[in-house]
């Protein structure tokens, strides 16, 4: 024979299973979405730009020391960032409506993220994270003018089209990140630094393309996603490769 009490607490314990249940449905992602488990190789090979301007002896930015001998040769030259340089979308076959705002976080002297790849219409909302202002604006933008962010504050700015924009600082040289709008953009993430990634993607036909400094790099990656989750990190996503060396000619 139940108690009153007993009674009580079962109804608690049920209406807690209820709500818990309710907010797994809420939170897990759709139950036609499979996870794909990746991997990039190669960046070690790409070259930012803002380096490439700032090593020019002209411009008297930086001055870099002597490699030290016991750091592996492969180290001792600068390589991105990839985990907020080096974007890789899935892109489909039908035109995707604008995602939710991302926000782009300033400070440091870079951005976070670099390189954005969304739908047009997707709003992004740049936050300084500086103790100091900024003063953003779009390359050949005259809906991106330039204008001052104070400390803490933010500014929104949407994806106008399809197409490559570029954002700079007139404060601060070395802030520059790219904007790619892509009218079939389905996901976009960003790898580890050990170059590792996943998305949650539902059954159909992708393209996995990585993008860098504005531009699509590596060759496109075709992908078949089916109802369950798929690794494809053995045949890892190539998006740079090594430099050939320029063979020297041999005097007569």
């Amino acid at each position: 024979m139940r108690t009153r009490a007993s009674t009580l607490a079962r109804f608690r314990m049920t209406g807690l299973a209820a709500l818990a249940l309710a907010a797994a449905l809420v939170l897990s992602p759709s139950v036609d979405a499979a996870k794909v488990t990746a991997k990039v190789t190669g960046w070690l090979y790409l070259v930012n730009p803002v380096w490439e301007e700032a090593r020019d002896p002209k411009r008297h930015r930086y001055s870099f020391r002597e490699p030290v001998p016991t750091v592996p040769a492969q180290y001792r030259k600068l390589f991105p960032n990839i985990s907020k340089e080096l974007c890789i979308a899935a892109i489909g076959k039908e035109k995707q409506k604008a995602g939710s705002a991302i926000l782009i976080r300033v400070g440091g002297g870079r951005t976070w993220p670099v390189t954005v790849v969304a739908p047009p219409g997707t709003k992004l909302q740049f936050q300084n994270t500086d103790p100091f202002p900024h003063r953003l604006y779009g390359v050949g933008i005259n809906t991106f003018q330039p204008g001052d962010t104070a400390k803490g504050a933010h500014r929104d700015w949407s994806v106008p089209g399809k197409g490559t924009f570029e954002i700079r600082d007139e404060l601060a040289p070395s802030v520059r990140m790219y904007v790619i709008g892509e009218e079939r953009v389905v996901k976009s993430v960003y790898p580890s630094l050990k170059g590792k990634f996943a998305m949650n993607l539902e059954e159909g036909e992708y393209t996995l393309q990585a993008f860098f400094a504005g531009k699509k790099v590596g060759t496109p990656y075709p992908l078949s996603v089916g109802a369950r989750d798929m690794d494809i990190s053995r045949k890892p996503l190539v998006v740079a490769k090594a430099p050939k060396k320029s063979k020297k000619k041999k005097g007569k």
